[in-house]
């Protein structure tokens, strides 16, 4: 008699995406996997997902996914290769790394990584590798230096009030993130307690997003002027009376500093700043200081710029002056990252890790295959890479230099992957992954506080390896230092994990499906002071010290002396000219993450093709037509695209969502040709959302 496979069981999302929901996975008759819906039971998914993951088994049973490991035939970048086997396949890495190690140092050796899974076994095993070998580090930059820092600077911890708060609201503001398209639980809370308590709606963003559609007041700022409005917030906050006196002398460091600083960021300084009208600013600022229960969502995307972090520091601020934080369903909420306390030493091997080993900037890619001295901080050339869960040639800035390194006859490069990306058809070996449904991982969620099993669902096909297979058998290859870690296997890591952290087991996970690790409120809320060693909020960080969790060894990255003491409009963009009349913002479509799922053809359907979004009255200027065939460039290169006219964009702004494809582009230049690697004040990150760009309408189109 045959076993019955099951009607559902459950998981955990593992993309780039704050929400890290619970899932609920649902079986046809025949085992595969039909549909996955949000877990009714778990108090931040509460039943929601995204449509993108609820359409999985678009993806698991994709027929262009790859099945079996492959060996480059043809040219660099070309994408032809010829099937091999693993065991093939292996030994020819492994000796392709130890002959680099041989005659160029470990250090030539870049295991490069980022979040096409968030899962803690499946993408930080390839740090015991590292540690073990001594194989250069990585300085992650993709994300999020710039708001972690900024948000730290002032609260001195990267954690925050309960996110599940939002829906005992009267008031959130939603400011530079579009949660309809990045992370739709924040929208089911917020919309709780629209439904509830008549909760008011307010987001900050720089075009009218479907998160703004949905609002009760959208406000439309130029990008990187987030902190000027905040400023001339807080200044209307203290002059009419809403600054909580009490709440600022007992928990902040120099509110009459902050006060005397803040007396000419009036709204009629920051309408000239931000494009928004001063009577919006001042109604805006009325309501923030009139609602005590204010709870503030601070996303990623407002930090992206290069005085991103200055704009992060300056809307925490907000709260902290009308003391919003005392509330339940107040203060202000980034990411909850510091509140798990997890030992992955079997998983990292940390207690390898060698400081002097040099950490590579991910985001200066380019630059590093190209042999920038600088950027190689005068180490020998990357020689070999290990590319898993990430897609530098589509997702990293100055894409030109990035297809420059790559298709160097003399790096040898591997990558990892579920499909054949732009970087895939870079590489020399191809090795089939395993998706999330086909391996066991645990997953935590920056923005909630769970801490969530992903167990195996299904068995994948015949081929694909899950990543910790890969870097075991590897290491077993290049005779690495012995560690523990290279024993065990995903369930193995999960369980020690667990124990090792005070957590309990593997088994006892398995039971509850997740563990709520949300502090106490007193904690959460900063009651008992703030993270920083006077136990205050900071509207002074000494940015040179300033603590990050993201912060590199050595000194601070870019002119962090000029930046401002108090919260101010710092001018550090990448400023419009005449030669460059536009800032390009490159904003995340609903039907991507990342460059993950723009290989299906549901979500391609859904977004179209790639465009810029000009404001009718510009694109005139410019000849311009809804439709039309457009290029758009700077310094760094031109990509060919189609306008879109929409009225609610900031002055001067153009939009680009995405992220499409390059081979979507019709040069197969993709919208990271134009943005810059530069390292953003004070401790790094890419500036994806600053760019400075021209753009003409394309003759004889």
């Amino acid at each position: 008699m045959t076993s019955q496979p099951p009607k559902s069981t459950f998981s955990a999302c593992p993309h780039d995406c704050p929400s890290t929901c619970a899932l609920e996975v649902q079986f046809d008759a025949d085992g595969t996997i039909r549909r996955l819906k949000g877990a009714r039971d778990n108090a931040y998914t509460a039943g929601v997902i995204c449509a993108k993951v609820a359409r999985y088994a678009e993806r698991l049973y994709h027929p262009e996914r790859l099945l079996k490991p492959m060996r480059r035939v043809g040219a660099k970048g070309e994408g032809r290769f010829e099937e091999i086997s693993w065991e093939a396949a292996l030994d020819l890495i492994a000796e392709k790394f130890l002959a680099a190690e041989a005659e160029f140092g470990a250090e030539s050796i870049w295991p490069y990584h980022y979040a096409g899974t968030m899962g803690l076994v499946q993408r930080d095993s390839i740090h015991r590798l590292r540690h073990a070998k001594g194989y250069s580090r990585q300085f992650d930059s993709f994300c999020t230096n710039m708001a972690w820092t900024g948000y730290v600077a002032g609260t001195g911890r990267l954690a925050g009030p309960d996110p599940r708060e939002m829906a005992l609201s009267d008031q959130i503001v939603i400011w530079g993130t579009n949660p309809v398209a990045t992370q739709v639980n924040v929208m089911t809370h917020a919309i709780a307690a629209r439904k509830k308590r008549g909760a008011r709606i307010i987001v900050v963003d720089v075009y009218e997003t479907e998160t703004m559609k949905q609002a009760d007041i959208g406000l439309v700022v130029k990008p990187g002027t987030d902190a000027a409005l905040a400023c001339a917030i807080m200044h209307v906050l203290f002059r009419d009376g809403h600054a909580d006196r009490d709440y600022l002398e007992r928990y902040t460091d120099c509110p009459a500093e902050l006060e005397a600083h803040l007396k000419d960021r009036t709204p009629a300084w920051a309408a000239r700043i931000t494009g928004l009208d001063a009577h919006r600013i001042e109604e805006a600022a009325r309501l923030i200081g009139s609602v005590r229960k204010t709870y503030f969502r601070l996303g990623y995307g407002f930090t992206r710029s290069r005085n991103g972090v200055v704009g992060m520091h300056a809307a925490c601020s907000i709260a902290a002056v009308t003391g919003c934080w005392t509330q339940e369903g107040g203060g202000a909420f980034h990411n909850n990252g510091a509140i798990y306390e997890l030992n992955k030493e079997m998983i990292e091997a940390g207690s390898l890790r060698d400081p002097s080993v040099r950490a590579l900037d991910q985001s200066l890619v380019g630059r590093i295959l190209s042999g920038d001295k600088a950027a190689l901080l005068g180490g020998p050339p990357v020689k070999a890479m290990l590319i898993q869960n990430t897609n530098p040639v589509s997702v990293a800035p100055e894409q030109d230099r990035v297809k420059k390194g790559f298709l160097r006859e003399d790096l040898f490069t591997v990558v990892h992957e579920q499909f054949l990306t732009e970087t895939a058809r870079m590489a020399d070996i191809v090795l089939p992954a395993t998706q999330f449904l086909e391996h066991d991982d645990i997953y935590k969620g920056g923005g909630h506080q769970y801490l969530l099993l992903g167990p195996k669902a299904v068995d994948p096909p015949a081929g694909p390896k899950e990543n910790i297979f890969v870097i075991n058998e590897i290491a077993r290859r290049v005779d690495s230092k012995s560690h523990p870690g290279f024993d065990l296997g995903a369930r193995d890591h999960i369980d020690w994990m667990l124990k090792n952290s005070g957590y309990g087991t593997l088994a006892e996970l398995e039971v509850s499906r997740w563990i709520d690790l949300q502090p106490d409120f007193e904690t959460a809320h900063y009651l008992k002071g703030f993270g920083h060693a006077d136990g205050r909020f900071h509207f002074r960080p000494d940015w040179g010290r300033s603590p990050s969790p993201n912060k590199p060894d050595g000194d601070p990255f870019g002119p962090w002396q000029s930046m401002p003491e108090l919260p101010d409009q710092w001018d550090s963009i990448e400023a419009a000219d005449d030669r460059h009349p536009f800032r390009l913002v490159t904003a995340p479509a609903r039907s991507f993450l990342n460059s993950s799922f723009n290989e299906t053809e549901t979500s391609r359907k859904k977004e179209g093709r790639p465009e810029v979004w000009l404001r009718p009255e510009e694109a005139a200027r410019l000849g311009i037509a809804e439709g039309a065939r457009v290029r758009m460039g700077n310094d760094r290169g031109v990509v060919t695209l189609h306008a879109r006219l929409v009225a609610a964009v900031a002055p001067g702004t153009v939009i680009s969502e995405g992220l499409w494809p390059n081979d979507a582009f019709e040069d197969g230049r993709g919208i990271n040709t134009l943005t810059g690697a530069d390292p953003v004040a004070p401790y790094g990150g890419a500036a994806y959302h600053d760019t400075a760009v021209w753009v003409r309408v394309v003759q004889g189109a």
